[in-house]
């Protein structure tokens, strides 16, 4: 049974929105749901975005609904195309809040952290991101090769360009809405597309920062990160990132 959770209880527009991309998580679901529920107690909606009626997500997460009476639980389906990038861009048509979240269905993002993350959006911050890879954050298992790319990516980016975060890749990130509603995002692959939000907030000179956040490998399913698909696009921001900071460029929003 999930910890009571502080949700609105009229039709005011929550504080903070909650995409969730998922593909196939029957087995996790319902434990990333139990640990937002026990770890994010600001007032949230959660917006579960499948790719079709098959999924096995489904069927889970109704029955979730159905057996706590949780009305902040929102099923959609995505819009925009398959895959993980176009979940991700149903959920920001779909979010209200000023404060969007996105999280991993597999459990895998300690959520303590979404409440410092939270804070530095309300202080100011177009994008925080939850950082594995500055001091205080972790990284628990995963594939080395995987963790060595995303790792490094991180450190080099920061000591060439100055961006003021060590874990560009991580896709556990709350943005500004606002921010996120004034660019046109032409990420085309996967999770890449937080880096491109990113790489875009740091060369208009929007206000980034991260918090600690530890990552624990899956437990169960299946992931769906396809590394060697989508590195190229991953690369692309990052040289985009280097070129316009050596040049001082802004970057077409």
């Amino acid at each position: 049974m999930p910890a009571k959770v502080n949700v609105m209880k009229n039709k005011q527009i929550c504080p903070l929105d909650i995409i969730i991309p998922v593909y196939n998580e029957a087995d996790v679901i319902s434990q990333t749901l139990d640990e937002i529920a026990q770890k994010i107690d600001i007032q949230h909606r959660i917006l579960i975005v499948y790719d079709f009626d098959e999924d096995s997500t489904v069927p889970v997460v109704k029955k979730y609904i159905k057996k706590n009476n949780i009305k902040h639980i929102v099923l959609c389906k995505n819009i925009l195309g398959k895959g993980a990038l176009n979940a991700i861009k149903t959920g920001f048509k779909k979010a209200e809040s000023e404060s969007i979240l996105v999280v991993m269905g597999d459990a895998s993002d300690d959520l303590i952290a979404v409440k410092f993350m939270y804070q530095k959006i309300q202080e100011g911050c177009d994008v925080v991101c939850g950082s594995r890879y500055m001091q205080g954050g972790k990284q628990i298992g995963g594939p080395v090769f995987k963790k060595f790319l995303s790792r490094m990516a991180g450190l080099s980016l920061n000591l060439l360009t100055g961006i003021p975060v060590h874990d560009v890749t991580n896709s556990f990130k709350i943005y500004r809405r606002s921010f996120i509603e004034s660019i046109e995002i032409e990420s085309v692959g996967g999770f890449e597309i937080g880096m491109e939000i990113l790489v875009k907030a740091f060369l208009n000179g929007k206000k980034i920062d991260e918090v600690p956040s530890t990552w624990h490998d899956r437990t169960d399913g299946t992931s769906n990160f396809k590394l060697f698909k989508w590195l190229p696009h991953y690369l692309k921001w990052y040289f985009i990132a280097v070129v316009g900071r050596c040049f001082k460029r802004k970057l077409s929003l």
